[in-house]
């Protein structure tokens, strides 16, 4: 399976390379900049070089040529303000939910957050609720298109190594932490599973293993 990954570079997109890589398929991460393609290759990963704020959807779409899925991991990152929240979080996917759709490659998984779907609280910090709003729109936009989607919306992200078990389910979900590592694998296993497309996912720690998680489904 050839899987191209929308944020390259952010830390979940290097595990996910790593473990696509290691089971023998081809993860292409596109990254914005050119210096941190020697970090997507030594995941196992095939660098490009795409700034999905200035690209045209034609532009991707010939990248995606070959690609049989594609994941959205991408996110303007700590220290961005609300403009870029809009222009990456939601902007970018977007962009390439249309290249996809353009190119023929159907399934799309999608990286959003728990919090999307709902208005920010009373009182949210300006940043997150701009954060959320652009989550939530990327979301709405994807559902409106003839791909086969896969919402996944993470709790609180950690760097601990992956938990025994997980908690995958629709929406809502009690809130909680999950390591990134365990993300990544998820995601590997959406990848695999068909049946899961057209559906909203939210994901905590929990003690179902994964892949009895993903089979509930």
């Amino acid at each position: 399976m050839r899987v191209l990954i929308a944020g390259g570079h952010g830390k979940i997109a290097l595990l996910l390379e790593r473990r696509l890589a290691e089971r023998g398929d081809q993860a292409v991460g596109l990254v914005r900049n050119p210096d941190h393609r020697a970090d997507v290759e030594s995941a196992g990963g095939q660098a490009v070089v795409c700034d999905l704020e200035s690209a045209s959807a034609e532009q991707v779409a010939e990248l995606l040529d070959g690609a049989d899925a594609v994941v959205f991991a991408a996110g303007a990152g700590r220290g961005s303000g609300a403009a870029r929240k809009d222009t990456v979080d939601r902007g970018a996917s977007v962009l390439l939910a249309e290249a996809a759709e353009r190119a023929g490659v159907r399934r799309f998984v999608q990286i959003s957050s728990m919090g999307a779907g709902a208005p920010p609280r009373p009182g949210t910090d300006e940043v997150w609720a701009a954060y959320i709003a652009a989550k939530t729109a990327a979301e709405d936009d994807l559902r409106g298109r003839d791909l086969d989607w896969t919402i996944l919306r993470p709790g609180g992200l950690t760097d601990e190594p992956g938990a025994a078990g997980v908690l995958l389910a629709p929406p809502p979900v009690p809130r909680g932490k999950v390591a990134r590592d365990d993300v990544a694998a998820v995601v590997v296993a959406l990848l695999d599973e068909p049946r899961t497309a057209s559906m909203t996912l939210e994901l905590v720690e929990g003690d179902v293993p994964l892949d009895r998680a993903v089979q509930a489904l």
